[in-house]
């Protein structure tokens, strides 16, 4: 029934004997563009809060828990982007990145929001977002960092991780003396994990920015405030330790870091885990925007069912439909200035969104048991003309998969409301895509997505 070439997925082959924490370590490289952080800033967070949970005496799943809330740290960093955006009036991934290069004093964030807050826009909107952090600051920054630490704590419970991983996700952004947001809580009320990946986020942060000695004096400066003054100790004699410094810059450090992680050398990630590992990282993608929530898992559920009217085997549609559900994992990189614009993007805004397609190739290409639906995932915005990107590929090299997602993807973006346009109804979405059949949207693949829609099985 295939006219077009379709990808060959080799998955079971690798699934029950791939690391847990590699196939994570290879999504936190999603989590650090959401964040605006240098790539592998959650890796060499991991491994810095490890050495000290190590350090420590923890074993086991004490120690477990602690490698995976540090690595995973930031799941829920998409939650709130497009509210920073919103009320900061910028760059959401720029402001988070200089937000955690601000010092501790109370002065010091005032500072930064009267520099940088709305610094790019017009000069209403500036005096505005100003005006409006003036009176309510206070509770934006708790309900911005209240969303993140909740949600990044839901996400790790969807990844089957224990009460204690997400827990300490949740106190990401508690502080010792009890100033921290959004709960309040203080000393060793907040949960050590979370004590730790605030130090280790700290100590990173600052390294990759200004260098060792930076980390070192803001390590010191937040003892007894923001950090935990015991775990600080600790951290400053581990980093005195001969190539302390000089690990966080090898390349392998990834893999020195899988090497280290607990309680068991593999963990099984069979067929059930790996769909709950996609759609768990779909729920971080669709957090980006407030219009695309549910997105990538109707376009999952879509792709799915137009594969079976196309008469896929259940095995392969269950793997296309993971790389359907995490099409859009490049959008974590991509500023919310750009995705919630209500007007039409300029060329350099629409160059950086076209770009978001080869972030997910790149991202899905570095799991090793994903990879082969890396490109699957990526040429999502391909066409049959070769008028697509990012690589402009024609009808010669689209696979199958491929165009089933393009179809599937652009009917849910028709139907749903975006910032510039409401929702169309199902009608008018089939009148718009039959006119690309043949240029942008394969003919197969547009009558089995109209068999769907007519079923009523695309709700």
């Amino acid at each position: 029934m295939y006219q077009a070439r379709y990808a060959v997925f080799n998955q079971n082959d690798s699934i029950g004997q791939s690391r847990l924490s590699e196939i994570l370590g290879a999504f936190s490289y999603a989590l650090d563009l959401t964040e605006g952080q240098p790539a592998g800033h959650s890796i060499r967070s991991c491994w810095i809060g490890t050495q000290i949970a190590m350090a420590l005496g923890l074993k086991g799943d004490t120690l477990r828990d602690v490698y995976y809330a540090v690595l995973l740290k930031d799941l829920g960093c998409s939650s709130n982007a497009a509210r920073v955006t919103e009320m900061l009036a910028g760059d959401d991934r720029k402001l988070k990145y200089d937000f955690k290069l601000i010092g501790p004093r109370p002065e010091d964030l005032s500072e930064f929001l009267a520099s940088a807050v709305g610094m790019d826009a017009d000069a209403e909107v500036r005096a505005r977002a100003l005006s409006n952090l003036s009176e309510n600051g206070e509770a934006i920054l708790t309900d911005i960092i209240a969303t993140r630490c909740s949600r990044g704590a839901d996400i790790a419970r969807l990844l089957r991780f224990s009460e204690d991983v997400a827990q300490a996700i949740a106190h990401l952004d508690e502080h010792w003396d009890g100033g921290g947001l959004p709960l309040g809580v203080a000393g060793s009320d907040i949960h050590l994990g979370g004590r730790i990946a605030l130090l280790a986020q700290v100590a990173d942060v600052f390294y990759s920015a200004l260098g060792k000695e930076a980390a070192l004096e803001e390590v010191r400066n937040r003892a007894g405030s923001w950090l935990d003054p015991q775990l600080c100790a600790l951290f400053e004699k581990l980093s005195e330790a001969s190539g302390f410094w000089e690990e966080l810059a090898l390349d392998d450090l990834p893999e020195q870091l899988w090497a280290l992680e607990p309680a068991a050398h593999y963990v099984v990630v069979d067929e059930d885990y790996l769909d709950d590992i996609s759609f768990a990282f779909g729920q971080v993608i669709d957090a980006k925007s407030p219009d695309t929530a549910g997105h990538s898992a109707r376009v999952g559920m879509i792709a799915d069912r137009i594969a079976e009217i196309l008469g896929m085997e259940a095995d392969h549609r269950r793997v296309l439909r993971r790389a359907a559900v995490l099409h859009d994992i490049g959008k974590l990189g991509v500023s919310s200035t750009i995705l919630e614009k209500p007007g039409k993007l300029d060329a350099e805004e629409w160059e950086i969104m076209r770009g978001h397609a080869a972030l997910t190739t790149n991202i899905l290409g570095q799991i090793g048991i994903m990879g082969d639906m890396a490109m699957v995932a990526g040429s999502h915005h391909e066409r049959l003309d070769g008028k697509g990107y990012p690589l402009g590929l024609d009808e010669r090299s689209i696979s199958m998969e491929s165009r089933i997602i393009t179809v599937a993807d652009i009917y849910d973006a028709l139907i749903a409301d975006r910032p510039y346009r409401p929702g169309m109804s199902s009608e008018k979405a089939m009148v718009i895509l039959q006119s690309e059949v043949g240029s942008a949207v394969d003919q197969q693949c547009f009558a089995a997505l109209q068999t769907v829609v007519d079923k009523g099985l695309a709700e």
